[in-house]
């Protein structure tokens, strides 16, 4: 993640709606990845017809401009299928918690010149709806709702965005990390398998490394569920998760593709050595990554916490990491 600048030279971060030092409104853009000041009395950018997002008037939740002619949403909010009902309590401020970790997916993919579009304009789109089920609001109809990818819409469960409640799943299920970006990164790596993974010898390069994908998905995960407690962790994959499907594994080692970049720049924006803002050369990657994740690390333990990045990476996930790069840098 990049640091921005205001005009008046004070730096900017990227959840930021106001500059700290001279009190003007910003905006992000996802056309050219920066911050713009607004004009406060048109609420749209000095050197730009662009206006902020209806998001942001109307919710506080939201610092994108808005870049498709004709339209009150910017690109991020223009995904959205479904939103938490904001009547009820804690739903406006989990929806806030939602809307930021999308809004660092939709970052991540753009820099990697990923395509984003929702499904409102292509058929093969994206989108992503934020619901609850009765655990959390009997009120709703849905008995359970699990986090997930479907056709490309993405599902995720609202109580996620609640911090609370993640971490006591993360320790019912003995994750090593579970996060609200976390989610979003590995579930947008179900959508790209569909439009990267796309000729006979990259599905065959694919199975290869991850395995078959043509068993059955549900019966799979089923079985995972049903033996997970008695299931050892197989070292050479990125995550106890990633031995329930092929999909799961590819999955899980998209996310990890999409911690590693975005993390590698946010350390070169600090010039830090460890860091890096060129994506193309993947043994870089891979060698400033292990360092940085080490130091990450360390540094968290100073401070009395959990690891950062509490992963070892194999030879095999290494490997499954250059199959991702290559598909996103084709040569």
């Amino acid at each position: 993640m990049k640091n921005f600048s205001c005009s008046c030279g004070q730096t900017l971060f990227f959840e930021n709606t106001r500059c700290l030092k001279c009190d003007k409104q910003v905006g992000f853009d996802p056309t050219d990845l920066r911050m713009y000041p607004l004009n406060p009395d048109t609420k749209s950018s000095p050197t730009s017809a662009r206006t902020l997002c209806r998001n942001s008037a109307d919710f506080d939740v939201c610092n994108w401009f808005v870049t498709d002619p004709g339209r009150n949403y910017c690109l991020s909010c223009q995904l959205n299928h479904t939103i938490p009902n904001l009547l009820v309590p804690d739903r406006r401020r989990w929806w806030k918690n939602l809307e930021q970790a999308k809004r660092r997916l939709i970052y991540s993919l753009l820099t990697l010149r990923l395509p984003v579009k929702s499904k409102d304009i292509e058929p093969d789109g994206l989108a992503f709806e934020f619901i609850e089920d009765k655990r959390t609001n009997p009120h709703v109809f849905e008995e359970h709702v699990n986090t997930g990818h479907a056709n490309g819409l993405i599902t995720i469960n609202i109580i996620e965005a609640d911090r609370v409640s993640r971490e006591i799943t993360r320790q019912y299920t003995g994750e090593l990390y579970r996060t609200l970006l976390g989610h979003f990164r590995h579930e947008s790596g179900h959508y790209y398998f569909n439009r990267l993974v796309n000729s006979p010898a990259l599905l065959d390069e694919f199975r290869t490394l991850f395995g078959d994908e043509r068993q059955d998905y549900a019966s799979s995960l089923q079985e995972y569920y049903a033996n997970k407690r008695s299931k050892v962790r197989d070292p050479n994959l990125i995550s106890h998760y990633a031995q329930a499907h092929p999909f799961e594994d590819w999955a899980e080692v998209w996310s990890h593709y999409l911690h590693m970049v975005d993390t590698l720049e946010t350390a070169a924006e600090y010039d830090m050595q460890q860091g890096s803002k060129l994506f193309d050369d993947i043994d870089q990657l891979l060698g400033k990554w292990s360092d940085l994740s080490m130091m990450l690390n360390s540094l968290n333990r100073s401070m009395g916490l959990e690891d950062a990045y509490p992963f070892v990476l194999s030879d095999l996930t290494l490997k499954k990491l250059r199959f991702v790069h290559g598909l996103i840098y084709p040569s």
